[in-house]
C-alpha cells in the first residue's frame, strides 16, 4: 500500500475524486500551508489532504464559501479540533490537487483543487504551523455487477432531478451529459445528490464501486420518495445546469 505524508486540509464537507473543490483561504496556518504548496513547481502536482470534520466538532473559519472577517487572524494547528485531532475527523478522506493558487493582495488565497485519489488517515502530525499526516491510499475495486448498477443509478439520479426541480421545468441534465464509467458515475452521484455529511462519508467509504452504487441506489430512492411528499422542497443548483464531474 503507498503511503505518503501530506498537509491536512480538514472540512465539513466531503471531497470526492474527479471533483472540483474551490476554496477562498484566508486563516493564517492554510495561509502558510498554501505558501509551501507554491513552493512546489508548476509541473509538479501540488497536494494535499481533504478530510471531513465528524459531527459534534468545531470547525476552522477556513472552508469553502466566503471568508468569516470576524474570525481570530490566527490560530494554531489543533484549534478547534481538540487534544486528539484524530478523533475529531474521519478517516477516510480524498488527495486534493491544487490546479489553481492564486494570493490576494490581504494575503488570502483563492484556490481551485480537484479531488484525486482516496486516502486513509494513518497518524497526524501536530508539531508545525498546520496539520500534516501520515496516509495510505485506497484502491478503487469495482465489485460485482457495477456496470449495471451505474446504469439503474443514473435512471434513479434522473427522476430525482426531476422532483427535485418540481414544477418550475428547471433545464435538466440529459442520459448523454452524463458519464457511464461506474466509478466516476458513482463518485459524481456522490457529490451531487443533495445528502448529509455522515451519508456523503459513508459513500466515500464504501468498499467498491458496486457497494457505492448500491447505497446511491437505495439513498435515490428514498430521497425521491420524500421529494413526492414535500413539494414545496426548494430546487437546488445541480437542477439548473448539465451536470459535470468537473
Amino acid at each position: 500500500m503507498t503511503t505518503a505524508r501530506l498537509p491536512l486540509f480538514p472540512l465539513n464537507a466531503v471531497l470526492f475524486p474527479g471533483l472540483v473543490l474551490p476554496l477562498n483561504v484566508f486563516e493564517e496556518r492554510y495561509r502558510t500551508l498554501m505558501r509551501e504548496l507554491l513552493k512546489t513547481d508548476e509541473s509538479e502536482p501540488r497536494r494535499f489532504a481533504v478530510v471531513a470534520v465528524r459531527d459534534g466538532h468545531e470547525l476552522s473559519p477556513t472552508a469553502p464559501g466566503l471568508p468569516d472577517r470576524a474570525a481570530p487572524p490566527e490560530r494554531g494547528p489543533t484549534d478547534g479540533f481538540g487534544p486528539e485531532p484524530m478523533d475529531a475527523f474521519h478517516h477516510v478522506g480524498c488527495v486534493a490537487d491544487a490546479a489553481t493558487i492564486r494570493e490576494r493582495p490581504d494575503g488570502s488565497f483563492e484556490v481551485m483543487a480537484t479531488g484525486t485519489t482516496r486516502i486513509r488517515l494513518l497518524s497526524i502530525d501536530t508539531s508545525g504551523p498546520y496539520l500534516t499526516a501520515e496516509v495510505e491510499e485506497l484502491p478503487e475495486e469495482v465489485g460485482e455487477g457495477a456496470s449495471a448498477l451505474a446504469e439503474g443509478v443514473l435512471r434513479a439520479f434522473r427522476s430525482y432531478q426531476k422532483r427535485l426541480a418540481g414544477a418550475r421545468e428547471r433545464t435538466l441534465a440529459t442520459g448523454d451529459e452524463l458519464p457511464d464509467e461506474p466509478s466516476v458515475v458513482s463518485y459524481l452521484i456522490a457529490a451531487a445528490a443533495v445528502l448529509d455529511t455522515p451519508s456523503k462519508q459513508r459513500l466515500l467509504e464504501a468498499p467498491d464501486t458496486a457497494a457505492r452504487l448500491k447505497e446511491e441506489l437505495k439513498l435515490l430512492r428514498s430521497e425521491t420518495a420524500v421529494i413526492r411528499h414535500l413539494p414545496s422542497l426548494p430546487a437546488v443548483d445541480l437542477t439548473r445546469s448539465p451536470t459535470s464531474p468537473n
